[in-house]
């Protein structure tokens, strides 16, 4: 099998498994969190980086959201089976990036992996990523150059793959939709929440050896527990989410 092939076909694998990408970071986290220390020895600095880590995920979140709220039907989507695209997007967050959604995941899941203020754990997760992601931008993109032949290779010519040129910022044709936002990014802001709560349970656990009530983590926790089982309901039995043509 040629290379290309190779890595198409690996790509194509990978997309339908993209979503457990987390899992190979378990094992290294614990190895982690066993050593643990707040820097500097202060809790105080320790919460700041905490601050620094929930606005690097949620930058995350929003780029998704950005993403989703102007896409068109059958594109941007959560589908794991096969390749799916209605149309291509050049518009919106697809004018200054090829691949927002991943932009948006790799954010997401930076904050998590720099909690713990370990290099180690960092260099893992990017290596991951990059080496997870990058078969699986291949395979969307030799999918979309079938589909749209010289549009594809026109859009891609000016628009960077993952890194964002902001100058190249073109305003969607679509309107913002929040209907689309909440049915299809619920999950994510779900899994956020839950990733940074088990987290911040395993830094008590690792140093003070013991659950204390923080009412910021309470909240934040209970916030997110609530929004999914409002929404998923929502999703799953009512049409409330829908939007014709969207």
């Amino acid at each position: 099998m040629a290379l290309r092939d190779e890595l198409e076909a690996q790509g194509n694998w990978l997309f339908r498994w993209r979503s457990y990408l987390p899992l190979a970071l378990i094992l290294p986290l614990l190895v982690v969190l066993r050593d643990f220390h707040w820097p500097m020895h202060s809790s105080a600095v320790q919460e700041i980086w905490e601050n620094c880590c929930l606005v690097v995920s949620f930058s995350g979140l929003l780029v998704r959201v950005l993403t989703v709220a102007h896409a068109p039907p059958k594109t941007s989507g959560r589908n794991t089976r096969q390749q799916v695209a209605r149309t291509l997007n050049t518009t919106g967050m697809y004018s200054i990036v090829r691949h927002p959604l991943y932009l948006g995941n790799f954010l997401m899941w930076l904050g998590l992996a720099m909690f713990y203020s370990d290099w180690r754990l960092l260099m893992i997760f990017v290596l991951c990523f990059w080496l997870y992601y990058e078969r699986i931008m291949f395979a969307e993109e030799e999918f979309l150059r079938n589909k749209f032949s010289q549009n594809f290779v026109d859009w891609a010519a000016r628009t960077p793959a993952f890194f964002p040129r902001l100058s190249n910022w073109q305003p969607s044709c679509r309107p913002f939709s929040l209907r689309k936002v909440l049915g299809h990014e619920y999950h994510g802001l779900f899994g956020l929440v839950v990733a940074f709560v088990c987290l911040e349970a395993g830094e008590h656990l690792a140093v003070e050896h013991n659950l204390p009530f923080e009412r910021f983590w309470v909240v934040f926790g209970t916030f997110g527990l609530g929004t999914y089982l409002v929404l998923l309901p929502m999703k799953k039995r009512t049409s409330l989410l829908s939007e014709k043509g969207r």
